[in-house]
């Protein structure tokens, strides 16, 4: 019985292992490279793509209707557009697993959703940006690179504070929106 139940030990201190390993990687603060591109449409049915929003810093949200950090991080990530909007700044959200385009755009309309919503329906954008779990938000600067990574629920003070620095290296005069 001894040889079970240090097999049984060993076991479990693997399958723990594994999970703060894949829970530390998926959760690291992941600044890398440039950002995958996408084209996907808004909830008018306009195509938006990563290339229309370069020059501008750029917050993507990934978030799903149904998740309860994704709600509760709403507010704060509304007001932040609103108070940096007429700045080079563009914040978008990206709605998955949420159902279709009516669907959202109830979600995004009683959620208080201000800043433009895009449709990820087949969640292709989701996986060429690796997307651990909602919410999910990148900050890419204006040359298109992911500058920070969010998982879960933002901080709107510590979303506050990686936005500033990009915001002051961003082009005092930006393209215009394309959107």
């Amino acid at each position: 019985m001894k040889g079970w139940t240090k097999l049984l030990v060993l076991g479990v201190a693997a399958v723990g292992a594994a999970e703060l390993y894949l829970r530390s990687d998926a959760t690291a603060e992941k600044p890398a490279g440039t950002a995958p591109a996408f084209e996907l449409p808004d909830l008018q049915g306009r195509n938006v793509s990563l290339d229309s929003l370069k020059g501008r810093v750029v917050a993507m949200n990934f978030w799903a209707s149904w998740c309860g950090p994704c709600r509760a991080e709403i507010p704060d990530l509304a007001k932040v557009y609103a108070e940096h909007r007429d700045k080079c700044f563009e914040m978008i959200g990206v709605a998955e697993e949420s159902g279709g385009p009516a669907d959202v755009a109830e979600a995004a309309k009683r959620f208080g959703i201000n800043y433009p919503v895009l449709l990820d329906p087949q969640g292709a954008t989701g996986d060429a940006y690796k997307i651990p779990g909602y919410p999910r938000t990148y900050l890419i600067d204006p040359e298109g690179r992911i500058r920070r990574t969010f998982d879960g629920a933002v901080d709107r003070e510590e979303f506050e504070q990686a936005l500033a620095p990009l915001l002051a290296e961003a082009p005092k005069s930006c393209p215009a929106r394309r959107m």
